[in-house]
Formats: structure tokens, sequence, C-alpha cells
């Protein structure tokens, strides 16, 4: 005989999955991998809000960067859940008076999700972010055309820069490093965050690059040098750059930026590219002014990402270090 009233709990995902693609969906990209985010499972519904005790004050005062972070990590948990067989449905910014309170996740089941989903699922373990110079990106307008595709949902527009303007970006990018460099609370910023051989967070020293190395790629965040190294030989930068922007600049919109941006780290990733996001150009008004002036519409830019592809038969970058599951997820019992 069936049971003809389930428990309620048959309709949510119990703990062993929650952790299972909480544990994955830490994974997420973040801003000096600061890892800005808490969640909490109240047993039928997950809850995400923004961490202010990780807002960088000196490189990211409003909080652009660290919604974006939080936009990465609900897209990266939307497609974990996913590939264990969950639909979720996303309520954004919930309540008004909880600007901190960025989403809530109600479950379905969905017991056959698409391949696609479940690729990128895969990937998340696999990405990386590359900061040295790679090869151009096979089968370029394809991946303009897939990667535009994700962005209808968020009302953003993707922007594939022609490889002429890249002189103009590359200058953007020195111009804000040279505006950074006598900005101690910046430095002392930067240097709290990245360069560290340890510990759960940052940007670990294996994942920076020498001066001879970043000398290649030109478009990049100037992170503290790593010792004098000089992979990939003398491989000038193949990469190609895309520009994601939105209609204003508000939460709601750093919020779906960052959930695009997973999208298409994950889906290059999944296609064998090799990809890289940068913030530091739209920090300041001039490098948001040369990007604005390179778009064919109106638009506030928010994200660089270059994509490439890394030389075959190289050692693979570590992964970069995650804080432990307790420190950002809570479950209600």
């Amino acid at each position: 005989m069936t049971d003809s009233n389930p428990s309620p709990t048959a309709n949510v995902p119990d703990h062993p999955t929650v952790l299972a693609a909480m544990r994955l969906a830490s994974r997420a990209p973040s801003v000096h991998n600061t890892q800005p985010w808490r969640c909490e499972f109240d047993g039928t519904r997950l809850h995400l809000r923004r961490d202010n005790d990780r807002l960088l004050s000196a490189t990211d005062p409003l909080g652009r960067q660290l919604v974006i972070s939080c936009g990465a990590m609900l897209h990266h948990v939307r497609t974990a859940f996913a590939a264990q067989g969950w639909h979720t449905d996303v309520t954004r910014l919930p309540d008004p008076e909880q600007p901190d309170y960025l989403a809530v996740i109600d479950f379905r089941r969905w017991p056959d999700p698409p391949d696609s989903v479940r690729a990128r699922a895969r990937a998340i373990d696999q990405r990386r972010t590359d900061r040295l110079p790679m090869l151009a990106p096979t089968d370029w307008p394809q991946v303009v055309h897939t990667v535009q595709m994700l962005v209808i949902p968020h009302d953003l527009e993707l922007t594939a820069l022609d490889d002429s303007v890249r002189p103009r970006l590359a200058a953007a990018s020195e111009h804000a490093t040279a505006t950074r460099r006598y900005d101690m609370e910046y430095q002392s910023e930067l240097r709290w965050w990245s360069g560290h051989s340890s510990g759960p967070e940052g940007v670990p020293r294996n994942a920076l690059v020498s001066d001879a190395e970043f000398a290649r790629v030109g478009v990049g965040r100037t992170f503290p040098s790593a010792p004098h190294s000089a992979r990939r030989g003398t491989l000038e930068d193949r990469s190609r750059l895309l520009v994601l922007s939105s209609s204003s600049d508000s939460q709601p919109n750093w919020l779906h930026t960052g959930e695009v941006l997973s999208a298409v780290l994950l889906e290059c990733t999944v296609a064998g590219l090799a990809t890289c996001a940068l913030t530091h150009i739209t920090e300041l008004p001039t490098g948001r002014r040369v990007l604005a002036s390179l778009l064919a519409y109106p638009g506030v830019p928010q994200v660089v990402i270059r994509i490439g592809t890394a030389p075959d038969n190289e050692p693979d970058i570590p992964p970069s270090p995650r804080r432990p599951l307790v420190e950002i997820l809570s479950i209600r019992r």
C-alpha cells in the first residue's frame, strides 16, 4: 500500500545532499578569494546573506564586488543542487528591510536535469583562475554565441571586445595600478589577502605570477609578485576579452552580474578554455569610462573576463583554498 501522505521533507533535499551540494558550491570565485557569504538551511529553504566582515573597504567600499561574489555563489549553489536532482526557485533580495539578505531558495525535485547542467557542475572543481599568458580560444565566435545566451535571463549585456582595443584596455589597467600604487590602505589590504602559502582564504602564492609573466599579459590586477619564473616560455597573451555590463549600478545588478559570471566561467571550463575574471578596471571611474566607450550601447561595465586556452602538457594550477563548510553554512534542526 502506498503512503498517501508523504513526509513534507520528501520535497526538500536531505542533510547529506545539502552538505554535498554546498561543499561543491563553496568553490565559487570571489574577489581576492574572500568568500564573503553566509548560508542557512532551515529544513525547507536555503538563505544566502552577504558577510560584511569580509568587505574590502579600500578596494570595494560600496560592496559591489562583494555582491558580485555572492551572485557567483548563488549560481554555483543552484548548479550543484541541480546536479543532485533539485530545481531551485530563487527570490532575490526578499526583504527590503534587510539589504544583506540577498536570496532565498525553494526546492523542487528535478529528476532529469539537462546534460549541460551536469557538465557545469562537474566543471566547478575543474575551474581555475588563470593569470598566465594564454593561447587564443578555439572557435571563438561559437563561444561568444553560447555565453551570450546565458546572459538573456538576467537583463545584462555581454560584449566581446575586438583585439584592436586591447592597448586601450591595457593602458586603463596600468592606470588603475598607478593610481593605487601609493594608496597604503589598498596595498595593505591587497597584501593581507594575497601571497600567503597557508590558510583557507585569500589568493595563494602559487596562484600569483612573476613580473616577467605578468608583463606578457598586460591586462590584470597587479598582485604581489611571485618569485621569478617564466612559465609558458615566451608565449604572448592571445586571450580574448568579454565585458559584462548592466543598465544601472545597483545591488540587484551586482547579484545578477555574479550569477552570469559564474555561468560563463563554468561554460568555458566545460569547453576546455582557461579564464580569468578582472574587476580592478571597473573599481575606478577612469577605467569604467574607458570600458563604457568601447560598448555599442549605454551601460555600466561590471567585470572583464579573459578567455583563452592553456597549453597542453603543463602542470595543473592548484585549486585555491576554501573555508571549512561549518564557517559558511548553518543548518537549523
